[in-house]
C-alpha cells in the first residue's frame, strides 16, 4: 500500500485555524459582558424606576424637592398637586445603591431616602412609586396597589430651607390682599 502525504491536515494549518477560534470566543464573551452589565443575566438587579407625587393634601400646595446619589444630581423639580417626577436607574451588583432627597413646601423642609437598595430591593423591584404627603413618603404595594409602606421624615431637619442651600421658592407666595399663603 502506498503511503499518502494527506492524511492528516499539518501541524502550520492547525495553528492558523486557532487565532480565528479565538477571536470569536472574545467575541461572544465580550457580547455575555455586556449582556451581564446590561441586567440582562438573572442574578443582577433590573432597571429601577421611582416616581415621586405631590400628594401634600389640598391644590394649591407646590412641593420642591431635590434628589441625589452619590454619582447623579437630579436637580431641583417643582411639582404641582397630583403631578410626579420620574427617573430611572440600574442598582449596582453590590446593592449599594442610594438616592436621597430633600422635600420642601411652605416652612417645612424634609429630607428621606427615596431609594436604599437593601430595603427596596424586594418591596418594589423594579417601580418604586412614592406618594409624598404632610406626615411622610409612602411606597406603592405592588402586590395589593395600595400604598401601604408609609415612612417617617428622617430626623433633624431645618425647618423652612433644603438641605441643598437652595432658596425656598414656596415659602413667599402671597394671595392678592398680601396675606400669606400656606404654613
Amino acid at each position: 500500500m502506498k503511503e499518502t502525504s494527506h492524511q492528516f491536515t499539518s501541524k502550520k494549518k492547525i495553528t492558523n485555524m486557532f487565532p480565528s477560534s479565538r477571536y470569536l470566543f472574545s467575541f461572544v464573551l465580550i457580547v455575555f459582558l455586556v449582556h451581564l452589565c446590561d441586567g440582562g443575566i438573572w442574578f443582577l438587579p433590573k432597571k429601577v424606576d421611582v416616581r415621586i407625587t405631590n400628594d401634600l393634601g389640598d391644590d394649591s400646595t407646590l412641593l420642591n424637592l431635590h434628589c441625589k446619589s452619590k454619582d447623579d444630581d437630579l436637580g431641583i423639580q417643582t411639582l404641582a398637586p397630583h403631578f410626579f417626577f420620574e427617573f430611572g436607574f440600574k442598582p449596582n451588583f453590590w446593592s449599594t445603591t442610594l438616592y436621597f432627597c430633600t422635600f420642601w413646601w411652605g416652612n417645612e423642609s424634609h429630607s428621606f431616602d427615596i431609594y436604599e437598595q437593601n430595603r427596596d430591593i424586594e418591596r418594589c423591584s423594579d417601580m418604586c412609586w412614592w406618594r409624598i404627603g404632610k406626615a411622610g413618603p409612602c411606597l406603592l404595594n405592588d402586590k395589593v396597589k395600595r400604598f401601604t409602606y408609609c415612612e417617617n421624615w428622617k430626623p433633624n431637619q431645618i425647618q423652612g430651607l433644603n438641605q441643598m442651600g437652595a432658596r425656598n421658592n414656596t415659602a413667599g407666595m402671597y394671595n392678592e390682599g398680601g396675606e400669606k399663603r400656606g404654613k
